[in-house]
């Protein structure tokens, strides 16, 4: 069964390589580029999500998604949508809605950013933009019921931006567990990858 690990904004694949690297299951990993797979589209949320879509399409069997923040909404949105085609979800400082004051904080810091500092992350400046601006009325609140199979839902002891959000989050879905992961922020992928693949390792024990 195929793993898939999608990064957040700001980050590339290789930002899931030390935590991958300590799961048994490593040889099952896919770690899609959030920016190749829109292939020159407008950088929008709809563009990403469709691409990301037929990504798993093309899986053909049901995927055991991982996601952080970016990463995470989209696999939130393709397990309340397609939930006969996710097998289990890990959902890591992810919101399930879009809190329009932290996305306009990050926009004004975008904002202020030379358009170098973009240059190693597929999404440039002005795609950046667009993707956040594109997110802001998301809400899936009222969808979250649908989502039947266990979900783990992570947040960095220090990412008090999200750590509310991820625990309501966990209640509200069927099979929704929480975990703090310690001394971390929001990057638990970048920050913490052994703690964060030892918490991966006996969520997919669990979950088989």
């Amino acid at each position: 069964m195929k793993q898939i690990f999608l990064h957040g904004l700001g980050q590339t694949p290789a930002s899931w390589e030390k935590t991958i690297c300590k799961l048994e299951t490593a040889e099952n990993a896919v770690c899609p580029s959030l920016p190749e797979l829109i292939q020159g589209k407008p950088a929008t949320y709809a563009n990403l999500y469709k691409a990301f879509s037929s990504f798993c399409e093309e899986m053909g069997t049901p995927v055991d998604l991982c996601g952080l923040s970016l990463g995470g909404i989209l696999a939130l949105n393709y397990a309340e949508e397609h939930p006969e085609r996710v097998n289990s979800l890990v959902l890591i400082g992810a919101p399930y809605k879009m809190p329009k004051h932290i996305l306009r904080f990050q926009n004004a810091v975008f904002r202020f950013l030379p358009s170098t500092s973009f240059a190693e992350l597929g999404f440039d400046k002005s795609q950046f933009l667009q993707l956040c601006c594109s997110m802001a009325d998301l809400d899936f609140t009222s969808l979250l019921s649908r989502i039947s199979c266990p979900v783990l839902v992570l947040c960095g002891q220090k990412d008090l931006a999200n750590k509310n959000a991820c625990r309501k989050l966990a209640q509200l879905v069927q099979q929704g567990h929480f975990q703090s992961v310690d001394r971390c922020g929001h990057e638990v992928n970048a920050e913490a990858p052994e703690a964060l693949a030892a918490l991966l390792r006996g969520f997919y024990d669990g979950s088989k």
